[in-house]
């Protein structure tokens, strides 16, 4: 069974994205696998930690690590400031604090939601971040310094802002997907200024409120010989032209605050259809216009989170709901292999790190899964503080943001 395993991770490791940086929510390829092959699996709050930031205010923005920085937001507990914060990754000390926006009136957000909740993007030499309609900057990595900012783009989140930005060439990719209005633009990376907008195509007939809105961010993937942004909505999952914001296809279905980021792989999409009652569904990727009718390969109605993100392991799904029950499922067919109820609650998505799946929930305590058949638990680790914010993994460290801090595990 070792043998196997081990091959198995190695299998998974071959087609994942390599180096020692973490730019994006959920990682380098965007799907919460790390190449990394020797981060702990055992800690607590004296065990294989090298150091512990207290970050101020409130945010579930996940951390983003290029080179030896760690980036995240937050935002006083009232929302009228908000901050880019830049951590030393070696030591934990604070590099830059910098207070990127100031609120004359923050909307309200759900209690479980923050005003800093959106993940920044990160490349060499520059920090993007987003707090949704509050306002987007990019920041010079160096220095701290705000190169440009909009704060034109609106919507009306409701319940404060959730999906996070992503790089395509030079192009800095946003969802703004309210109650009001509904749409995805392109910024140039270099001077902010719009290349294209796409309104969404739902027609939402007189649904109104939640159930026009979503907190999704998009994924680019090669898909059916073409290039193709994965992106959830409300009511609706469309694939664009990253390229001219050009929709392709779309499928349909009854979800909305849909926060899950698609998958893709196996010659399939894989998406998650939002709040209300949450399905999986996996979609094939040549279609044109409206698919629903005819490019759902299955659908799965049990066990699916409304927040946490799935991962792709080879030819298994791997996800825990909101409620703490953990699916293993086969991707090819839909069919359930197993499932753990963990109990607890969880809103930060797992990731597959150095053969293990990693789970992290609002209290404090983290479970390692083995990838295999059979539901095989091999650790749990517990902290005092509990995790909002899917972490990153660098080299052989496991970044966490707990609610009040950010922490580097290794041993």
């Amino acid at each position: 069974m070792r043998i196997l395993m081990a091959f198995s991770a190695l299998v998974l490791l071959a087609g994942m994205a390599r180096g020692e940086n973490w730019p994006q929510f959920r990682g380098p390829s965007g799907d919460g696998r790390a190449a990394a092959t020797m981060i702990p699996r055992h800690w607590s709050e004296s065990e294989n930690v090298r150091w512990k930031t207290p970050i101020h205010g409130r945010g579930w923005s996940s951390p983003v690590v290029w080179d030896e920085q760690i980036w995240v937001t937050t935002a006083t507990e009232k929302g009228d400031q908000m901050f880019a914060v830049a951590v030393d990754r070696g030591s934990g000390k604070i590099l830059h604090d910098v207070r990127v926006f100031d609120v004359a009136r923050p909307e309200p957000i759900a209690s479980i939601n923050s005003y800093a909740s959106p993940t920044p993007v990160i490349e060499e030499g520059r920090v993007y971040v987003h707090f949704g309609s509050y306002g987007t900057a990019c920041l010079d990595t160096r220095n701290g310094k705000i190169l440009w900012q909009r704060r034109d783009l609106k919507c009306d989140h409701l319940r404060g802002p959730g999906s996070s930005p992503i790089l395509f060439g030079d192009r800095l990719i946003l969802s703004f997907d309210g109650i009001d209005v509904q749409y995805l633009v392109a910024l140039d990376k270099h001077t902010g200024q719009t290349v294209w907008k796409s309104n969404r195509s739902t027609d939402f007939g007189t649904i109104a409120g939640d159930m026009r809105k979503a907190y999704s961010t998009p994924l680019v993937a090669e898909l059916a010989g073409r290039r193709m942004m994965i992106s959830s909505g409300a009511k609706a999952t469309m694939a664009y032209d990253p390229q001219s914001g050009v929709e392709l296809w779309k499928v349909r279905y009854p979800g909305f605050s849909n926060t899950s980021r698609p998958l893709a792989g196996l010659g399939m999409v894989f998406v998650n259809t939002g709040f209300g009652t949450p399905e999986l569904w996996a979609v094939r990727p040549d279609g044109h216009g409206d698919v629903t009718a005819s490019h759902v390969a299955w659908r799965v109605t049990k066990g699916i989170p409304a927040k946490p993100s799935p991962l792709l392991l080879g030819e298994r799904i791997f996800m825990v709901n909101d409620k703490g029950v953990a699916t293993w499922l086969d991707a090819k067919r839909g069919k359930v292999v197993w499932q753990e109820r963990l109990g607890g609650q969880f809103s930060a998505s797992p990731i597959y790190a150095a053969g293990r799946i990693y789970c992290f929930d609002h209290d404090g305590k983290t479970t390692l899964f083995a990838p295999a058949e059979s539901c095989t638990i091999l650790a749990t680790c517990q902290l005092d503080d509990g995790c909002m914010a899917s972490p990153a993994v660098v080299g052989k460290t496991l970044i966490l943001r707990t609610k009040s801090r950010l922490m580097c595990i290794a041993e």
